[in-house]
């Protein structure tokens, strides 16, 4: 089952999708922000097409851990998306998941990679696979039924 992850901004939302076996997330697109109606049609859409089973969304906590006005903006949509899917979605703390998205881009892409690449998919990217590894190493450590 594929997962989608979402980083939300206020102009942009970088979106993010897993492999059908759920271990590795890629980049996918970047939805220019116009109206939430508009936004949230695109990203059923993405959802539809790549028949995903899971909605992960980063949530951009206050350096206290605290819930702000972008992390309130960010419920916001979410409330709404919620509505339009019959999907589980999941919020996951974003923090500095933009500052280490353009650390590894930095890292590993050419600048012409770079100027073609959005800070927005790559932390979707970034917020997904975390949230993949979490599964992967809690279905690790779930004993076995014996029978």
């Amino acid at each position: 089952m594929r997962s989608l992850g979402l980083d939300v901004g206020d102009r942009r939302i970088g979106v993010a999708m897993s492999d059908p076996s759920g271990i590795v997330a890629s980049p996918l697109t970047i939805i220019e922000r116009k109206n939430d109606i508009v936004d949230i049609e695109t990203i059923v859409d993405i959802v539809r097409r790549n028949e995903v089973g899971h909605i992960i969304v980063g949530l951009p906590l206050a350096a206290d851990g605290g819930v702000g006005m972008q992390a309130e903006k960010v419920y916001d949509f979410v409330s709404k998306l919620k509505v339009s899917v019959d999907i589980p979605l999941e919020f996951r703390d974003e923090s500095f998941s933009t500052d280490s998205a353009r650390k590894l881009m930095l890292q590993t892409k050419s600048k012409k990679a770079r100027r073609n690449t959005s800070d927005d998919a790559i932390a979707a990217a970034y917020i997904l696979q975390h949230f993949l590894e979490e599964q992967y190493l809690a279905n690790l450590q779930e004993p076995e039924a014996i029978d």
